[in-house]
């Protein structure tokens, strides 16, 4: 038998033998020494990636590797981890290797930029700390193609989980999925308290409810936050198995946030909004980092080959004036609605929801690719939801308060305006001026979407031209497919809105009602012209598919939140060309 090489300890064996068979083991005890003679130290606790492991930003060379580390209770000071990276899982050769400090600043999270790697790639990477050799699990990560390396690009569309709202099934469909990369537009975290919203009777046996238990306002009330979500084990795997390029929305921040305030901040109670806003920011880069060289400016694009450019925006907090609100416009004591004010304010040109500097890199962005398809990636939905007044006045009360006799008022209304609309569309003669004004008297349902900044959706609209644009968004918790027209009617694209992962949608308005949700998607179908589809009662995600001839969303979809299932089902299928 040949002589083993001696500079190879026992130790030494054994780690690496541990390592090359998928570092996943958790070894406490046994390869603990830091040196071969040194007496074995026996760590104790639950120490390790807890967290489990991350890949972000992904491009054609590099890729972002994630992990946190949790020491031992007999371990102090900072942590020296190291990282692996493999084109295959046995990891033998290594492409790329190194160590990385994990340090208090950073709540022990590991953020890796790895240069060097080959384009449309797939890559294995490991963790292992070098002091207590606890190995994370092996996460799957892949590179962006460039030219025509790729005949289609797969990108799961996810947004709004909330922990305490139910399990974290569409993640695990997520991680099932064939999808090259999930975009993750916002609402990964929320603010509120144990008990607070998302809490449901449905449930409440899962104990799920948000750690802290109060609001989150402090680094730490964040970190805390950060680290449950991470808790869960469908999020972990898909982390784990897919790249994510994230942006933020509000709720990371808190409720309908813009740049100077929030309607879920209050000064004199909570603080200064600029304090909650940096330590949000810093938390989410820990735990979600970007490829930015100013943290605060997160908007930034990715090149699918010759297919695809992805422009992720920040809609929320660097550009964002304050929302409008209808109520302001409404005299307090007749109610009568000052539509001459409301129309001044809405359609100012200087009102912005990307701000003055994102909005040019946009225009420039836009401008010089030349990807068969620019795909914006929008917190918000940008396709216009006008609805008939009369029905929007009630749709605020349902919110509200949604009793049965608000619903049935709700039903008979828009059953009323769905007959005169399609009366219209059918060109009878019949209708009257009074029907004709019913149906055509409309405002935006939504003022904190992209029809709450008209005339800068119109600057956006006029940078892409006539290239084919893709608006993908969230935040509503229900699922859209919209057409994107001008203020003069041209089409200038298509708006493909995924459900949420966890958060309630319309179906809350609706006390559940299955007839009524079908006859609420019906009536906003019709009465809403640019709308072509809408689900308001699921859970889920869209998977996108761009290819050099279409661009085709399935919405998808699980079940009941309430028991771990991440079997999803396609309940629409659209196709741009």
């Amino acid at each position: 038998m040949a002589e083993i090489n001696k500079s190879i300890t026992r130790r030494k064996f054994v780690r690496n033998t541990v390592l090359l068979s998928g570092g996943a083991a958790l070894l406490p005890g046994l390869l603990t020494a830091c040196k071969d003679d040194e007496p074995a130290i026996a760590y104790t606790g639950d120490y390790g990636f807890r967290e489990g492991v991350a890949s972000f930003d992904p491009s054609a060379t590099n890729v972002i590797l994630w992990t946190r580390y949790t020491s031992a209770t007999n371990e102090s000071g900072d942590a020296s981890i190291r990282w692996e990276v493999a084109q295959a899982s046995s990891f033998a050769p290594l492409v790329a290797s190194g160590t990385a400090v994990a340090t208090a600043a950073t709540d022990y999270t590991v953020a890796v930029d790895v240069p060097g790697l080959v384009a449309n790639q797939k890559y294995y990477y490991r963790f292992v700390s070098e002091r207590t050799n606890a190995a994370s699990v092996v996460g799957e990560t892949k590179t962006l193609p460039t030219g025509a390396q790729a005949s289609s690009v797969k990108l799961a569309v996810v947004s709004c989980a909330n922990y305490q709202a139910g399990l974290f099934n569409v993640y695990g469909a997520v991680a099932a999925s064939d999808a090259d990369a999930v975009v993750h537009l916002g609402d990964y975290i929320y603010e509120y308290g144990a008990g607070q919203y998302g809490s449901n009777p449905a449930t409440a046996a899962l104990k799920r409810d948000h750690l802290p238990a109060t609001e989150i306002l402090t680094l730490s009330d964040y970190r805390t936050r950060y680290r449950q979500y991470r808790s869960d084990k469908q999020l972990q795997l898909a982390h784990q198995l897919k790249p994510f390029i994230c942006v933020w929305d509000d709720h990371e921040y808190a409720n309908d946030a813009y740049t100077t305030g929030a309607q879920n901040h209050q000064p004199a109670t909570e603080g200064s909004f600029e304090d909650r806003k940096r330590v949000a920011n810093q938390a989410w880069h820990e735990y979600l980092p970007a490829r930015v060289a100013d943290k605060t400016k997160i908007y930034r694009s990715f090149a699918f080959g010759n297919l695809v450019n992805l422009a992720m925006l920040d809609t929320r907090i660097t550009g964002r004036d304050k929302q409008l609100s209808l109520s302001d416009y409404s005299s307090t004591t007749t109610g009568a609605f000052n539509t001459a004010a409301f129309a001044t304010a809405w359609q100012d040109p200087n009102r912005s929801m990307l701000g003055a500097e994102q909005r040019a890199w946009l225009a420039g962005n836009l401008g010089g690719s030349s990807a068969k398809w620019q795909v914006l990636g929008s917190q918000v939905l940008m396709g216009k939801m006008y609805i008939p007044v009369e029905l929007l006045a009630l749709v605020g009360q349902l919110a509200n308060n949604p009793t049965p006799a608000l619903l049935a008022q709700y039903n008979a209304q828009a059953t009323q305006l769905s007959a005169i609309k399609l009366r219209l569309l059918n060109n009878d003669p019949s209708v009257t001026a009074a029907e004709r004004a019913r149906v055509n008297t409309v405002l935006p349902y939504n003022l904190d979407a992209w029809d709450g900044y008209p005339a800068e959706r119109e600057k956006l609209y006029a940078a892409a031209g006539t290239k084919k644009l893709i608006s993908i968004a969230g935040d509503t918790h229900n699922a859209w497919h919209s057409d994107l027209t001008t203020a003069t009617g041209r089409r200038a694209g298509a708006e493909f809105a995924c459900s949420s992962v966890s958060s309630p949608g319309f179906e809350a308005l609706l006390a559940g009602n299955t007839a009524a949700v079908a006859g609420f998607e019906q009536s906003n179908q019709l009465l809403i012209d640019d709308l072509q589809y809408l689900d308001a009662s699921r859970r889920g995600y869209v998977l996108a598919t761009l290819t050099a001839a279409n661009a085709t969303a399935g919405y998808r979809y699980v079940g009941p939140l309430d028991v771990e299932n991440p079997a999803a089902t396609t309940g629409k299928t659209v196709v741009e060309v």
